[in-house]
């Protein structure tokens, strides 16, 4: 059927009627399980059964009510079987098109493309095209990208490098993430919720735990449960960034960025390199500890922070330094030396740091309490003090030739490198703990990234200095200002 845009309906592949079944299966296993439940109290098993073929003739039906066209201008895409919906997407505000194939997916040889205008969409909003030959991907990407694949070639690195690639020692920083912990925290929750917990209730699991518990001490019991649940976390770690960025490649050409990850279910992402402004070099404390840093992408219509905007997951800092310099063709900006703030800025540090054991001194004098407990205050203590040391050392910024840069944080250490035209305002904060240190925390607003990035506690005097140094025109307008 011809449209008016000149431009075709096209369905999904045919072998989609494989796999929409089998989703719609496992997205009602609850109300399943509920009916063969309920089958099995009233002696009427046809309950399961009739639910289950709905199941299935729902999914069946979601591929003959899908279809999408892409016209010169705009890109449609209509689904639905009760209520009919249609996407419309002009085409010169995608920013990005990412491919997505799990399993099931892989073995057809299928893939999932999604497109983004940089909004964020939920549930029947997301324009997804779930799916296509594998095979059909990168002519759609092309099509979709057209404006991108055509341009000029971008600064930095030659048409058809490739900046990074997975390494298996990568793997190395997985565990010191909190991942693995936050897994067996979920499934101990739904656990408890299905009623495990009544279950293990007088079971040879709960006897055999308090056998153990009697003979050895409770306290070597709980040890050795804390090393169970660390070991098991750190498995879990590793497993995960194992599947998920397993075979990472990122790779350029020409205007073009390229992320391919994933060992089971593969994920590519398509990026306007046009639309870069910059990047972030994350690094958690203990990841910094032994040299590695995560690199996100500052960039419009991409969002700032997860794995929308990842580059590089954990890897070697010098890695994710290097891939940066590249793409921003700047390496000084990633790599060189920060204006530091001044001695307000780390009085306010050490400050922070040391008012929880302050107090804590306060009130353990007051309470008599057990040598053990002065122990535990002196190690926190130094701890405070280490991270007050590790922040004050941390803080520091640096315009310099069209790009502001940003360092701040300790246990979420990042540095942020903003394309200073790309920064469309500017805000100078102080509360009033600020401005009886003479200090001020500098916001530039961008249409990239998360939208804002800070440069803390600062100079007062020395703010808009800064301002002036990475917008003129900022400088420009306040003394046009002041002149009249």
């Amino acid at each position: 059927m011809n449209s008016p845009t000149g431009a075709e309906w096209s369905r999904l592949s045919a072998r989609m009627l494989l796999v929409h079944p089998v989703h719609e299966v496992l997205r009602q296993i609850p109300v399943i399980i509920g009916t063969v439940v309920l089958g099995s109290a009233t002696g009427n098993p046809m309950y399961a059964v009739a639910v289950l073929v709905v199941t299935v003739g729902i999914g069946l039906a979601r591929w003959f009510t899908t279809s999408y066209r892409i016209g010169p201008g705009e890109v449609q895409l209509r689904k639905g079987i009760v209520q009919r919906k249609v996407l419309s997407m002009p085409r010169n505000r995608i920013r990005s098109v990412s491919t997505d194939a799990r399993l099931l997916h892989r073995l057809l040889d299928l893939t999932v493309v999604r497109v983004s205008t940089g909004q964020e969409a939920m549930g029947d909003s997301v324009f997804a095209l779930d799916a296509v030959a594998a095979a059909e991907a990168p002519r759609l990407r092309a099509m979709l990208l057209a404006g991108s694949l055509a341009g000029d070639e971008h600064q930095g690195a030659t048409p058809g490098s490739v900046l990074a690639r997975w390494h298996p020692s990568w793997l190395r920083y997985s565990p010191l993430s909190f991942t693995g912990l936050a897994m067996i925290a979920a499934a101990v929750g739904i656990a408890y919720q299905v009623g495990a917990a009544a279950a293990l209730r007088d079971s040879r699991i709960e006897q055999s735990g308090a056998a153990i518990a009697d003979r050895f001490g409770v306290a070597a019991a709980i040890a050795a449960g804390a090393v169970v649940v660390l070991v098991a976390s750190v498995v879990l770690s590793v497993a995960q960034s194992l599947l998920s960025y397993a075979n990472l490649d990122l790779r350029r050409d020409a205007d073009v960025l390229h992320l391919k990850h994933g060992l089971l279910r593969v994920r590519e992402h398509t990026f306007d390199m046009r639309r870069l402004r910059g990047g972030t070099l994350r690094e958690p404390l203990l990841v910094r500890l032994f040299g590695g840093a995560r690199l996100d992408a500052v960039m419009t219509g991409v969002g700032g922070a997860g794995e929308a905007s990842m580059l590089l997951p954990p890897c070697p800092r010098s890695t994710a330094q290097t891939v940066l310099g590249d793409l921003i063709a700047r390496p000084d900006a990633v790599t060189g030396t920060l204006r530091r703030h001044g001695p307000a800025a780390t009085r306010r540090r050490w400050t922070r740091a040391l008012a929880c054991p302050a107090i804590v001194a306060v009130v353990l004098v007051v309470v008599l309490v057990p040598v053990w407990v002065w122990v535990a205050w002196a190690v926190l203590t130094v701890c405070c003090a280490l991270l007050a040391l590790d922040r004050s050392r941390s803080l520091g910024h640096l315009v310099s030739d069209g790009w502001l840069v940003a360092r701040t944080g300790s246990l979420q250490r990042r540095r942020d490198c903003i394309a200073a035209p790309g920064i469309i305002g500017w805000t100078v904060r102080q509360t009033f703990m600020q401005r009886r240190a003479g200090v001020a925390t500098l916001i530039a607003a961008t249409a990239a990234g998360v939208k804002h990035y800070q440069v803390i506690d600062i100079p007062a005097g020395l703010a808009w200095t800064i301002v002036g140094e990475a917008s003129p025109w900022v400088a420009d307008t306040r003394w046009a200002r002041s002149g009249e």
